[in-house]
């Protein structure tokens, strides 16, 4: 059988590591794509020299769109990220006849529907394992090994940077800022750190995964997002104190009105497993109805772990291009005619338990003013904690644990306790997940 030709789209950190991946484990690869696997076609305006394989490229230049037009080349890898000139060097390899593989989560999050759609119409795949959670196989899970569930809810620590922050926050007692600026050192968090501590990076992931799993388009736009950046250490050692964890979430939910797509800071019961999935490393969690809760985890990043996802695509891809393409796993795992139009709710309509932490001034009555405003709202009080004033302050930390209560209500309660006289700055608020399966 003929080799199957790879024009490479970047030599970066990932881009690399495929190199590494495809060339040295080339014999393995072909044992189960079924036929040799070559790059034939590279394109990068910087790399590593030393990259282990590079001599083993066909040829190198700068030019990706010479890439995507070369008549030789049967897959595309696209590796640069963002979302321009990887959507126009996408399309065009799709216009010209040639599949994708590709890791960028923030294109398949925007701009997907419009590339799976030029994809079908061309008859081609676009394959994106490496976009979600790095080296963890959760998007064949959910296209393939949880076909026969319902899919109920999914939970997921998918930015390895901030799990990495919050955990050394909780282990060592740090600031936020002291940990960034170590995470930013030791290269888990880029110079502008935005997308991993906001939540954007999440969110691009929560999105894909939560058109896997519901069969629903992506919605980039309708995923919550809430970053970590307030955490405070006494937040940490609150939630420890109570028997939780602070984890950055990113969930997808299921219920009788909609859909829930969601990433904020969270509080889990600290038995969990993914509770105790710590430093840089992700894990998702999915509940379906019939095979229960399952956990997928793994390094989220970095070069080989990313590398095997995009090279596992490849032989996928490889095993289908004699394939009829009405016959092939369909890109978000549900028939594209058989996507739902079942809505993405407002954050307003997601219900969730809350921890709250308020500075209330130290005085008779103000505990039961604040118990009686989220009274007023509906609000139900799981537990209560008022820690003792240090020396010379007038204000205390009140802590609270909700019971479950509508994000709108919560809001209108928030409001309104803040506004009191014997409460100072901003209240203080993390959602709480059991996550019980």
């Amino acid at each position: 059988m003929e080799p199957v030709n790879i024009g490479l789209l970047g030599m970066g950190t990932v881009g690399g590591g495929t190199v590494t991946v495809l060339t040295r484990n080339s014999a393995e690869i072909a044992r189960r794509a079924g036929r040799e696997i070559r790059l034939a076609h590279a394109a990068a305006r910087q790399y590593d020299p030393s990259i282990s394989g590079l001599e083993q490229i066909g040829r190198i230049g700068e030019d990706a769109f010479a890439v995507v037009e070369d008549p030789e080349i049967d897959i595309v890898i696209e590796l640069i990220g963002g979302y321009s000139p990887a959507r126009e060097l996408v399309l065009k390899a799709i216009q010209n006849g040639k599949h994708v593989v590709t890791a960028n989560k923030a294109l398949i999050a925007l701009h997907g529907n419009e590339i799976f759609a030029a994809a079908r119409e061309k008859g081609v795949v676009v394959a994106f394992e490496a976009a979600v959670a790095g080296g963890i196989p959760i998007i064949k899970a959910l296209r393939e090994g949880l076909s026969a569930n319902h899919i109920e809810w999914i939970a997921g620590i998918i930015n390895g940077t901030g799990n990495f922050i919050l955990s050394e926050m909780r282990d060592k007692c740090r600031d936020f800022a002291d940990v960034l600026a170590e995470a930013q050192a030791l290269g888990y968090a880029e110079a502008d750190p935005t997308f991993d501590v906001e939540g954007i990076d999440a969110a691009h992931k929560l999105t894909i995964l939560g058109s896997l799993a519901f069969g629903i388009p992506l919605q980039f736009d309708k995923t919550f997002t809430e970053g970590i950046s307030k955490i405070q250490a006494q937040d940490v050692a609150y939630a420890s104190e109570l028997g939780y964890r602070i984890k950055h979430l990113g969930i997808a939910r299921r219920c009788g009105h909609g859909i829930e797509m969601r990433v904020h800071p969270t509080l889990i019961p600290h038995r969990r497993l993914i509770a105790n999935v710590d430093g840089v490393m992700n894990a998702v969690l999915v509940k379906g109805d019939a095979v229960g809760p399952t956990l997928y985890y793994g390094a989220g990043a970095g070069s080989l772990p990313t590398a095997s996802a995009v090279v596992a695509d490849v032989v996928d891809v490889a095993r289908a291009l004699t394939t009829d393409a009405d016959n092939r796993v369909p890109h978000l795992a549900f028939q594209p005619d058989e996507l739902s139009d079942v809505p993405v709710l407002s954050m307003e309509e997601v219900e969730t338990a809350c921890y709250l932490r308020i500075s209330a001034l130290d005085q008779p009555g103000v505990m039961a003013e604040i118990a009686g405003i989220l009274g007023a709202e509906g609000i139900s009080i799981e537990a209560i904690k008022q820690k003792e004033p240090e020396e010379g302050e007038t204000y205390v930390p009140l802590i609270m644990l909700t019971h479950r209560v509508l994000e709108g209500s919560m809001n209108q309660a928030i409001d309104r306790i803040e506004a009191l006289e014997t409460v100072k700055g901003e209240v203080m608020r993390i959602r709480m997940e059991t996550l019980a399966g």
